[in-house]
């Protein structure tokens, strides 16, 4: 079977029902040209997994937006300035970059839904430890636990859906990115009212509870799959291979090199630099705003107003990117909205804060077109997996220094002009990149 999936059906397709290879294969019954007369209730045999899904979805990013608004009180509590709270900004991405890596070997040895209650679990020991912390090396280190759950969550949620719900992979997979943005919202926007009613500690803690809740489904689904006559555990033999406990996470070595490819290092630059740009603003903009004499509540609801306008993306973007050849266009829009809320909130922030932040909203629909762009410019799943790889790496290795150097910056001039004229910087990088990955070509045509 390792064969069969290795070169995508070109030698076994003779053995294998069509069904099969194109369901985990291809990823979708709904691309097959003659589909099942009636696709299986969401909920037959599976609500457990789509439950788990869901839930697990809420918690990707609770760590990230629960935190940034209470940074300049966590500053005032442990005596940390502005290149601490830039390092608590870079954290996301590099665990995100790290786990990343590491997850799809995790989960080959302990399969997919050990993994994924694995995520959770740490995700929920390192929210707990973050509410007890007592100093910034405490609250760094239970940050880090917390997102290294978040970030193997990342990974192993899209091959769970395919796994499981083959068969509606477009239903579930835009239910659980709705939900990841509603768990990216919702923290940024009660974090301060809660932190005020209750205290910081109350604010941060409280997101275990959800993390807790999200890993019950995950050890009632191991436990019933431990009934192999069970409804769960047909479902999840259907779809998985004999001897790989995860192949929706396999990368058959490619035939080339992805850093060879102009594609590949447009995609990395484009992803990389809207990740920068995104976890910078997550870090930065409440201060920004409260030193412009805004509240520290504007700076959560701004904060989660621009997250919110990532969910418009994310829904959208899909489709637009489909129908264009070449959307290097969409590409120059989203820098003409990041140069206008980069000076709205440089020049006048508090004279219409809920606009320039709209329009730093609208800014990262880049993210959902690079995410796109990994089918669109690739003929291979072999092809797919490389590029995904390559763009996630190395895009989030340079978001990492971001919110970093945005601080530094801020810290130096006590102003905000030249963090702003770093990300102005980072912006035109993005264009670059966004030239290079929009091009009509392959990755395959151009990475030997």
């Amino acid at each position: 079977m390792r064969a069969f999936a290795g070169r995508a059906g070109h030698s076994v397709c003779v053995r294998v029902p069509i069904t099969i290879i194109r369901s985990t294969i291809m990823g979708t019954m709904d691309s097959m040209t003659t589909p099942p007369a009636a696709p299986a209730s969401l909920w037959s045999g599976r609500g457990l997994v789509l439950l788990g899904i869901v839930l697990s979805a809420f918690n990707l990013r609770t760590a990230v937006t629960s935190l940034t608004p209470l940074l300049g009180t966590l500053g005032d509590t442990f005596g940390f300035g502005a290149t601490m709270t830039g390092v608590f900004g870079m954290l996301p991405t590099a665990a995100f970059a790290l786990f990343g890596v590491a997850t799809p070997s995790l989960a080959h040895r302990t399969g997919l839904e050990r993994t994924a209650l694995l995520a959770m679990l740490l995700a929920m020991l390192g929210l707990l430890l973050r509410s007890a912390a007592g100093d910034t090396t405490a609250l760094m280190a239970a940050s880090l636990t917390a997102l290294a759950g978040m970030g193997i969550g990342n990974i192993v949620l899209p091959p769970l859906v395919k796994r499981y719900f083959a068969d509606r992979v477009g239903t579930v997979s835009t239910l659980y990115i709705t939900v990841l943005q509603a768990g990216t919202i919702l923290p940024a926007l009660v974090a301060v009212p809660v932190m005020e009613a209750a205290g910081w500690r109350i604010s941060l803690g409280l997101w275990a509870v959800f993390a807790a809740a999200s890993a019950v489904p995950w050890c009632l689904l191991l436990w019933q799959e431990r009934a192999h006559k069970s409804t769960l555990a047909r479902v999840h033999d259907a779809a998985v291979t004999v001897d790989d406990e995860a192949p929706e996470l396999a990368a058959p070595r490619p035939t080339g090199r992805a850093w060879r490819s102009p594609v590949a290092w447009g995609m990395a630059l484009m992803f990389g630099m809207t990740s920068l740009v995104t976890y910078s603003m997550f870090t930065w903009l409440p201060k920004l705003l409260v030193e412009a004499g805004g509240t520290p509540a504007l700076g959560g609801t701004m904060v989660a107003l621009f997250s919110a306008l990532g969910l418009v993306a994310s829904l959208t973007m899909p489709q637009i990117a489909v129908r264009m050849r070449n959307p290097f266009i969409v590409v120059v829009v989203c820098a003409g909205f990041y140069a206008a809320a980069f000076a709205g909130l440089l020049i006048a922030p508090m004279a219409a804060p809920a606009l320039w932040v709209a329009l730093l909203g609208l800014g990262p629909s880049t993210f959902p077109l690079s995410l796109t762009m990994i089918n669109l410019r690739t003929r291979t799943p072999e092809g797919s997996a490389s590029l995904s790889g390559f763009m996630q790496g190395v895009g989030y290795s340079l978001s990492c220094a971001g919110p970093l150097a945005f601080g530094l910056l801020h810290e130096h001039t006590h102003g905000w002009a030249l963090p702003m004229a770093f990300l102005g910087a980072c912006i035109l990088v993005l264009v670059i990149g966004g030239y290079l990955a929009c091009k009509p070509r392959y990755l395959e045509d151009t990475w030997h």
